[in-house]
Parts: structure tokens; sequence; C-alpha cells
């Protein structure tokens, strides 16, 4: 069974350590900074790092690929469309490849990036800079339609499925899923606890998807309460769900 930890980066990103604990091999994900995973191997010598995985090409996420790879050999897993330095296998939509003796598959989520991908494994989805506990990434590069329909995809995996995004945003995100359904008793409990661990210095990921579906407004777009407050913003009614996710986009660029 593959271990998964955190090693943090900057000032809120996360690179995801996997392990494997009868090889003693492990793999990271999206190390936007060589450093921490370097201090983690002097310190486990025990261990080989035997793979790199890259969702999207933002220098936060890939900007210490090169060094682990010069230093170790490992092999850089990463999207075919994007420009990732150092890969080795380019990753289309519904490839699948194996890591540490598991079996994982490419998903295609434009929006954060046009090239975006997410790496899921049965249980474990690993979504970058896209889906975020209670939130989702700023479309740098897509549209609110190419962002909605990926979300879209995400959410139909297992409701068990455990998320690990990129970065450490779940507060920020929940004031304001707050603010979009102040009745919502799972967002209101949510944000207590998370309140709780921030405050303690507490990770609060993995979030699950059937959190994410209870808590996130964009992947509630459909939900009447959110349709009803997006309306009641901007003066319109009888949104589609990417209009509604459009509008909410927007609303969280300036929260």
């Amino acid at each position: 069974m593959i271990q998964i930890s955190a090693l943090c980066a900057f000032t809120d990103n996360y690179i995801w350590l996997l392990q494997d604990p009868h090889t003693r091999r492990c793999a990271v994900v999206d190390p936007g900074d060589a450093a921490p995973v370097q201090v983690w191997l002097a310190a486990h010598p025990e261990w080989v790092l035997s793979d790199i995985l890259i969702t999207h090409h933002h220098h936060d996420h890939v900007g210490g690929v090169e060094q682990l790879k010069k230093a170790t050999g490992a092999t850089v897993h990463g999207p075919a469309s994007e420009n990732i330095p150092a890969r080795d296998v380019a990753l289309k939509d519904n490839d699948r490849f194996s890591v540490l003796g598991c079996e994982f598959e490419a998903i295609a989520i434009p929006g954060h990036t046009l090239g975006h991908i997410a790496l899921y494994h049965p249980g474990l989805l690993f979504c970058g800079d896209t889906l975020f506990a209670a939130g989702c990434g700023r479309l740098f590069e897509g549209t609110p339609e190419q962002m909605h329909s990926s979300l879209t995809r995400l959410a139909a995996l297992p409701e068990d499925t455990r998320v690990y995004c990129g970065h450490e945003y779940t507060l920020s995100n929940l004031r304001f899923a707050i603010a979009v359904e102040p009745g919502n008793p799972y967002i209101a409990e949510r944000l207590a606890i998370v309140t709780e661990q921030r405050e303690a210095g507490i990770i609060t990921l993995p979030s699950t998807l059937a959190l994410e579906k209870l808590t996130n407004p964009f992947l509630r777009t459909g939900e009447t309460s959110v349709k009803e407050k997006v309306d009641e913003r901007n003066g319109t009614h009888n949104r589609a769900p990417s209009a509604v996710f459009a509008a909410l986009r927007a609303w969280k660029d300036k929260f």
C-alpha cells in the first residue's frame, strides 16, 4: 500500500511524497522546489526516488524537476501538450502508466492551464491546481466552460476518492464558500474545523470528493442556493451551470 505525505514548499505549496514500503522506492508529485525533496532523501538514505509526476507547467510545480532528475535519475511523467522540463513520459488523456507498482490514469482537465492533467489511481486523485479543497484554480489559460467541464469530470469519480491538490488554500476557500452559501451547515462545520487546524499549523489535506460536493461552491453550480446567490449578485436568471461557474470564478477572483 502506497504511503502519502506532504513536503512543504514556498509559502503554501505541497509536494506529495508517495512511498512504497516494500521496495523502498518513492515518487514525488509537482516538485516546484528540489530542496524539500533533497532534504527528505538525505534524511532517509535507504529510499530511492524513482519517479517524478507533474500535473502542469507552472514553475511552482516544475522548478525542482531538472535538479532532482540529475541527482536521482528518476523518470519524469508529465502532460504531453505542455513544456515540462526533463520529461521522459508524455501523458495524454486516458493514458495509463505504472508508478511504484500502482496503475495510474492521466485525466485531461484544462482550465488553469490548457494542458493540465490529473493523476488518478482508484482512491487517489492528484489534481494540481484545478480542484482545490473547497475551491478551484484560477483560469490562466482556459475558459470557464473548460474548467467547469474539467471539474464535472473529476466530480464523477467515486465519492471516497481522496483529493490531493497543490496548495494550502482551504481556509480562504471556505471563507468564500460561506459567503456563497451562508446557510450551508456542512460549510460552516468545515470552516470551524479548518480554522482550528490552521491555527495549530495542521495540514487540511487530503479532502474527499464527497466532502467537496457538500462544501465546494465550484462543484455545486447546479444547486438552487448557489444559482440564486449568483443571480442576486449579477441581476440575472436561469443561468446554465457553466455560466454560474463563470460568475462564481469572477467573484472569487476579487473576493
